[in-house]
């Protein structure tokens, strides 16, 4: 005699859970709330709790792929135990250390911008030229229009890459100049001295 078939209902939260992971797969750059919700054709609120079960799913220790807020929205990033192999599998530019000469520009940028090459370069007090096109090429930093008037530079921010390189959700979460301290005291310093100098 056969066996009656037993249905299971599927929970529909796991469901869009799994739809979310698949977004977020083939994401190229962080989804916010509002952008899964939309693709998912779902309600904010679900989305945002069905996030939470993913996040569960994917963090640090418990997979090798990690579910983070950052850069104002969400993405899959490699564990920092599999970072250094990914690394290497890839051998990204922006993988690559930055010098200080560039993580002093990207400062700037991030701290003051957006600005042009020729700031950048009047308040660092070096030619930033190649530092600037190699923060380019590594997408760290983007064209922000030009400075006003006839052959106006063109003035440079930071972008989402450079938010999500650095772990931070968005600009908003840089620390504060005045939180500075120990070894990036200097940084601070030489900072407020720039702000100070910048033209209202």
């Amino acid at each position: 005699m056969d066996r009656p078939l037993r249905l299971v209902a599927a929970n529909p939260l796991d469901a869009l859970a799994r739809t979310l992971e698949s977004l977020l797969v083939v994401a190229s750059q962080p989804l916010s709330v509002d952008d899964l919700a939309e693709a998912a054709a779902d309600d904010g609120e679900r989305v945002e709790t069905a996030l939470g079960l993913l996040g569960e799913r994917y963090r640090e220790g418990r997979s090798g792929i990690v579910l983070e807020e950052v850069a104002g929205g969400w993405a899959f990033r490699a564990s920092r135990d599999a970072a250094e192999a990914c690394g290497r599998l890839f051998e990204r530019p922006v993988e690559r250390g930055l010098s200080q000469a560039a993580l002093e520009t990207l400062a700037v940028i991030a701290y003051l911008g957006p600005c042009s090459r020729p700031e950048v370069a009047r308040w660092r007090g070096v030619a930033v030229d190649s530092v600037v096109a190699g923060l380019v090429e590594r997408g760290l930093i983007a064209e922000a229009g030009r400075e006003s008037g006839i052959g106006g530079a063109v003035r440079y921010r930071t972008t989402p890459l450079f938010e999500r390189v650095f772990g931070l959700e968005s600009l908003a979460a840089l620390p504060r100049l005045e939180e500075l301290g120990g070894e990036d005291g200097e940084i601070r310093d030489r900072l407020e001295a720039l702000a100070e100098r910048r033209p209202a």
